[in-house]
């Protein structure tokens, strides 16, 4: 087994952190593993350690081989360099060897020099190698000479293997770390959008697909009879630069975020319009998100609409209760311009384009998809973004139709939200509208069996995305990566969606700022997934007519409250407090001009004394005439008495702001 390029890897943990298991699963692919056990077997003198042992003999595959080496520590070494390329080894752990090193029956022994001798076979190594250890540098020192020579050798000897070996994985209650991640194995071009940050997670092993090509783009048009139904041909497709250039997909994504101080401004804007009611209620978040996406407080209704309705069965129990065939039909129904999302995309005014997702496998047995296409559907979703975005689109609808897709969608919330399975996936309904309870309980039963095959993995996005969330779920990750790249809004309203969005927020955080959630539709996992990644939704309709099919129905809606806020003048009472400021306000500003001057600029001369009519002269007066080193400025004449004083006969102030006698 070689991890993305790493051929030696050595796994850290304290005590039940789950290093072993995490161990075990990074060799679980390899067709044969030879198994060193370092410890020593103590097990006719304490009873608790040979149940230890046994629980982890329990835990390997029958085609793993067991060899032992605490007869004599320096086997390690000698073994480690006589591996061959084809093998895989999986030593545990390099605490049992420090034991050994120490014991008396091992003594005088050079420590030091044993210890560079298993780093030197460490990385000379050919085979494919894991090594578990115990990290001992975070717990107190202890209390006895021998307990303090242990750590010290341990300590010692981590230190010599990590500096040894191509990776190191930190493992704390269950969770891995990886603190020395390997160069990348291939160079990739990213768009100028997006920069990665340095990746830790598991990146795809296998040949690279070939780039998918983009399905057509339809235009419905709302049929006139049931027998003149619109196919509908858009266009032919693009291909983005990205398509040429490859694309790497890691997390820690640097993507823009919407303008939070346009969309404040649009709303304080929405405040002061001539609606003869309150005011825009629930749909001002609407008003808030427009113009925060587009960079204006005055945000325009979507001219341009585009409907991505991704089409992805799931094989197995995720499926229970669905009849084969139907989210097929119902994907050629959408590209013949007929059905539900045709109809309704065609009464909105939106496009609409169909995409084949990849088939999902069973998730309670195997993967759902093969890390090498996990790669391969994100770049198509962000390739269909960069399309709609190439072509105009203001706006995207995402839409998914597949069996299974619910169960699919509870899984990645119980592997990134902590969810319990049973309280998102929601009941099974047939055909008939009757509730199937036992295809429901079939689906929970898929879910937590995926979760608990999987339960070793890295829970990375990518990794989520290949064990449990299939090519639909993958796709739309990718589509909602894209669209924030090139601050494109995306309207979502069903469990696919917001699955994607929880993981997309993994992969970048911004992204899920450029997701706008139409309905929950009464459904449990999208109102949870809803409150996690901070989505209101806007209408509470519990609309149920197919994923994207609410959000075309609330589309129209929304266009016409942004048509509002965009062309409403300000309220009259508003209107005239500014009338009447106006004036004051010029006059205030208004500089003198010389007789016979042609221009008003601040630059120009400013008149004499003898060319405006200057105040009575006192003894006390001062010129009125600024100097160079005061600012130029006239404050204009109150209509009453001054500050200073309380007399309704006070002398006015002249000309220059100063009083006079």
């Amino acid at each position: 087994m070689s991890i993305d390029g790493w051929n030696t890897v050595l796994v850290l943990g304290g005590i039940r952190s789950g290093k072993s298991e995490f161990a075990e699963a990074l060799v679980a692919d390899a067709p044969t593993v030879r198994y060193v056990a370092t410890a020593a077997d103590t097990s006719a003198d304490d009873e608790e350690w040979a149940t230890r042992l046994e629980a982890h003999r329990a835990r390997r595959p029958a085609r793993w081989t067991t060899e032992e080496t605490a007869g004599e520590p320096r086997q390690l070494a000698e073994m480690l360099a006589a591996a061959q390329p084809a093998e895989t080894l999986l030593v545990d752990d390099v605490g049992g060897w420090v034991t050994a090193l120490l014991s008396p029956a091992h003594q005088p022994a050079d420590a030091t020099t044993t210890i560079a001798e298993l780093a030197a076979a460490v990385r000379s190594c050919p085979a494919r190698l894991v090594l578990v250890s115990a990290e001992v540098g975070l717990s107190l020192v202890p209390t006895t000479p021998l307990g303090r020579a242990f750590t010290d050798a341990l300590g010692t000897a981590n230190r010599a293997i990590a500096d040894a070996v191509d990776a190191v994985v930190l493992v704390v209650a269950g969770q891995p770390s990886w603190l020395k991640p390997p160069p990348p194995t291939r160079p990739a071009a990213v768009p100028a959008q997006v920069t990665p940050a340095a990746a830790g997670s598991r990146t795809a092993t296998g040949p690279a697909l070939a780039p998918t090509s983009l399905p057509k783009v339809l235009t419905p048009s709302v049929p006139a009879a049931p027998a003149e139904l619109a196919t509908g041909d858009g266009a032919p497709w693009l291909t983005p630069p990205v398509a040429a250039t490859g694309l790497a997909i890691e997390p820690g994504l640097e993507l823009p975020m919407p303008d939070e101080d346009a969309g404040s401004q649009a709303v304080e804007r929405a405040a002061t319009r001539d609606l003869p009611g309150a005011g825009f209620g629930g749909l001002t978040r609407l008003v808030e998100f427009a113009a925060a996406t587009q960079g204006t407080p005055q945000p325009a209704p979507w001219s341009s609409t585009r409907m991505l309705l991704v089409h992805g069965d799931h094989a197995g129990g995720a499926a229970a209760g669905t009849t084969p065939g139907d989210s097929a039909r119902r994907a050629q129904e959408a590209r013949d311009g007929r059905g539900a999302w045709a109809r309704l995309a065609a009464e909105a005014g939106a496009e609409l384009q169909v995409v084949e997702a990849p088939a999902a496998d069973p998730i309670e047995t195997d993967p759902a998809l093969p890390l090498n296409q996990v790669e391969a559907a994100l770049q198509l979703g962000w390739r269909l973004a960069d399309q709609a975005a190439d072509a105009g689109v203001r706006l995207l609808v995402l839409g998914a139709c597949g069996a299974g897709t619910d169960a699919a969608a509870a899984a990645v919330l119980a592997a990134t939200a902590g969810a319990e399975p049973p309280a998102v996936l929601a009941r099974v309904r047939t055909d008939a509208g009757e509730y199937d309870d036992a295809a429901w309980m079939v689906r929970c039963a898929a879910v937590r069996d995926g979760l608990h095959r999987s339960r070793h993995s890295s829970r990375e996005p990518k990794e989520i995305l290949a064990e449990v969330g299939g090519g639909d779920i993958t796709v739309a990750t990718g589509v909602l990566l894209g669209a924030a790249a090139r601050r494109l809004p995306v309207l979502l309203d069903g469990p696919v969606g917001v699955a994607a969005g929880l993981v997309s927020r993994d992969l970048a955080g911004p992204a899920r700022h450029w997701c706008l959630l139409a309905d929950h539709g009464g459904h449990p996992g999208v109102q949870l997934a809803a409150d996690v990644l901070g989505l209101t939704p806007l209408l509470d309709l519990r609309l149920d007519v197919g994923e994207g099919a609410n959000a075309l129905v609330a589309l129209p809606l929304l266009r016409s409250a942004l048509a509002l806020a965009a062309a409403l003048p300000v309220h009259p009472s508003l209107r005239i407090e500014s009338d009447e400021a106006a004036p004051e306000e010029a006059e205030s500003t208004t500089e003198p001009v010389a007789v016979g001057s042609t221009t008003n600029e601040p630059d120009e001369a400013k008149p004499s004394t003898e060319e405006s009519e200057p105040a009575k002269p006192t003894e006390e007066s001062e010129p009125a005439t600024p100097t160079e080193d005061e600012p130029d400025f006239r404050e204009p004449e109150p209509a009453g008495p001054g500050p200073t004083s309380t007399d309704p006969d006070s002398t006015p102030l002249d000309s220059s702001g100063r009083r006079a006698g």
